[in-house]
């Protein structure tokens, strides 16, 4: 079953955890009142992590809003006439002699010994910083608007596509967006909010947590390209279990490179887990097996298993996980409980062949997308959720231990767009 731990208190989440058979949540920050805090500022920070995807669709929006602003203003603005300034007679003022001579006006009489004295006074400069613009406006002060009719809406499908959200996603949005609002005139910030609604929509069916089993060892597999950051993944959930209380073992399923079971330690001891590990070269499916043997010794509650990073095209490394998954289901016909996809948002629209290929091998049943945080591609995520429906357990910000939470789809709209 889906349960939210902040719904129901802190206190009696622990309890639940107790006496429930199967219940769903991500990582630590379901126990401990001050990760539950940690998680609740995360997404505050995302907004700024995701900087590159926002400013992209910001500057966009506002191209597309002031496009015809330069000439709406050209109708506006008239050179106004001549406008005669009624004359103002001062009191020292000499009335010039009737007739048709020149009229001669006193505009001032100085004297010519009173020298006007100048003066100069230091320059001050305010140092106060300056705060967040407004919205941007026209030179004439009026908040730039647009009638959204189908040119509107054309750019705007193009200005998605260009972020990543993939043709049949941006067509979906807009012409949700739409809906209401054609033919009426809208502002920047409006599209803006509007448009975080739209996404926000779509992602709310997969914004799942990950799922939790009373089930010893719990079998968690590990897969995706090379460097698209599991290793990474695997040290901050490993952490962030452990922070909650589960006894937690690492597999380092990546034999054949030294550097990976190495970077594995590492991540291991930062976060006080136990890595299983075997000599380079090693049949990475063996491993597997003696690890879920050794765990269930053990009595640990989660075995989370590192693989090694594939191309999706090698047919022969796709091969081998799959083999590692008939292997453990010899131990425990329901393993793996559930096998991650770890995908890099920097790859943009080749996320979506990398979830194909994995789901038909592997029968993937979660996503985490990492690296948001050094793209203007976030936008895929958005494609992901509404093309594959799968689960997206968490994304990943940086590289700190704590740059992994789980998946808001309002939080991360709102950061996604700019809102």
């Amino acid at each position: 079953m889906f349960l939210n731990p902040y719904a129901i208190g802190i206190a009696q989440w622990s309890d639940y955890i107790q006496s429930n058979d199967s219940v769903h949540v991500f990582g630590a920050r379901v126990i401990n009142a001050r990760l539950w805090s940690t998680s609740m500022s995360f997404f505050r920070k995302l907004k700024s992590k995701l900087f590159k995807s926002s400013a992209k669709l910001e500057e966009g929006l506002d191209a597309i809003v002031r496009e015809d602003i330069a000439e709406d203003d050209a109708l506006i603005v008239e050179v106004p006439k001549a406008v005669v300034q009624p004359e103002i007679e001062p009191e020292s003022m000499v009335k010039p002699p009737e007739g048709d001579e020149p009229l001669v006006k006193a505009i001032a009489v100085i004297e010519a010994s009173e020298t006007p004295k100048v003066t100069f006074e230091p320059l001050e400069i305010d140092t106060t910083p300056l705060n967040p613009l407004p919205e941007k406006s026209s030179v004439f002060g009026r908040t730039p608007r647009r009638v959204m009719d189908d040119d509107m809406l054309e750019q705007l499908e193009e200005l998605l596509i260009s972020s990543d959200m993939g043709v049949d996603t941006a067509l979906r949005i807009t012409a949700n967006l739409a809906e209401g609002r054609f033919g009426k005139k809208l502002s920047t910030a409006e599209i803006k909010t509007a448009l975080a609604k739209e996404i926000a929509r779509v992602m709310e069916p997969v914004a799942r947590p990950l799922p939790i089993y009373n089930k010893k060892p719990q079998v968690i597999l590990v897969v995706g390209v090379n460097g698209s950051g599991k290793t990474t993944t695997i040290g901050k959930l490993a952490s962030q279990f452990k922070q909650a209380g589960k006894s937690v073992v690492i597999v380092a399923g990546d034999t054949f490179r030294a550097a990976a079971v190495g970077q594995l330690k590492v991540w291991g001891d930062r976060a006080g887990v136990p890595v299983m590990t075997a000599p380079e070269g090693s049949d990475p499916a063996s491993l597997a097996f003696d690890a879920m043997t050794q765990a269930e010794a053990d009595g640990a509650d989660l075995l989370m298993i590192d693989t090694a990073g594939r191309l999706q095209n090698r047919t022969d490394l796709m091969e081998e996980l799959s083999k590692i998954i008939r292997v453990i289901r010899k131990k425990d016909p329901s393993a793996p409980h559930n096998t991650i996809l770890v995908l890099d948002a920097t790859t943009g629209q080749n996320a979506l062949n990398q979830v194909e290929v994995f789901q038909k091998l592997a029968d993937v049943s979660g996503l985490i997308m990492t690296k948001l945080d050094g793209t203007a591609k976030g936008g895929v995520l958005v494609s992901l959720a509404d093309k594959f429906a799968l689960p997206i357990h968490a994304i990943g910000v940086g590289e700190q231990i704590n740059d992994l939470d789980a998946f808001d789809p309002q939080e991360f709209a709102n950061a996604l767009t700019g809102a």
